[in-house]
């Protein structure tokens, strides 16, 4: 008798942060707040109450989160969010540095239609730091050229694909979102380990699906399929 077969999945990589009270937020945002709506002890069964914002934790952006008449979440393609993925590594960059086209280059003959980006800016490692919102952002014009390549899903180990800036707007504006989100493609932010993403991955950003929502929140994942 043989056994099961072997499930094809392998390496599966969990690329999300864990959502807690303590959660990062950009500037402004709602705080994430989980406490118990029933216990064992007093109902016989655990129920959490979650209480948090739409771009909270490791999250997708649709482009309804700039664009009025842009597409909510539960109306785009789930193709958007799953799919073979290109892990560009523009480590090294300074607070607040800027991602250029030129560091995008090494990669560009791997980038088109139905490849999701991912930037490893390494900034995951300040997570939960003040350091964190000091995050290297992407600009407009490499945001344009990833567009103009056909890339449609862009992620970042980082709080936002611009620059944050407290109490105020970034000097080039959102260029980056609006470039992404314009072109009716999706933003994935607070992603983390893509260094430990495995060769020739598939990649998993699957939003729960809230209706009419400007994003949601996700579990990313990588992994590696055998063919």
């Amino acid at each position: 008798m043989t056994g099961p077969p072997t499930p094809p999945v392998r390496e599966v990589v969990d690329l999300s942060h864990p959502l807690h009270d303590d959660t990062p937020v950009h500037p402004g945002d709602p705080v994430a707040r989980f406490t118990p709506a029933a216990t064992v002890a007093a109902d016989g069964y655990n129920v959490l109450h979650v209480q948090m914002g739409s771009q909270t934790g490791t999250h997708v952006d649709a482009p309804y989160h700039f664009l009025d008449d842009g597409a909510r979440i539960d109306e785009l393609p789930l193709e958007y969010f799953l799919g073979p993925a290109v892990v560009a590594d523009v480590r090294g960059k300074p607070l607040r540095g800027r991602i250029e086209w030129a560091d995008l280059v090494p990669w560009a003959s791997l980038l088109g239609p139905g490849r999701i980006l991912l930037l490893r800016t390494g900034w995951d490692e300040h997570w939960g730091t003040d350091a964190y919102f000091d995050h290297p952002y992407l600009t407009g014009d490499a945001a344009a050229r990833v567009v103009a390549a056909g890339v449609r899903t862009v992620g970042l180990d980082a709080l936002s694909l611009d620059e944050t800036v407290v109490g105020g707007r970034p000097a080039d504006g959102f260029a980056a979102h609006l470039e992404v989100l314009g072109a009716g493609g999706v933003i994935v932010e607070n992603l983390r380990d893509l260094g430990a993403v495995p060769e020739d991955p598939v990649v998993s950003v699957l939003p729960l699906r809230l209706a009419g929502a400007d994003g949601a929140p996700v579990r990313a994942v990588a992994f590696r399929v055998d063919r």
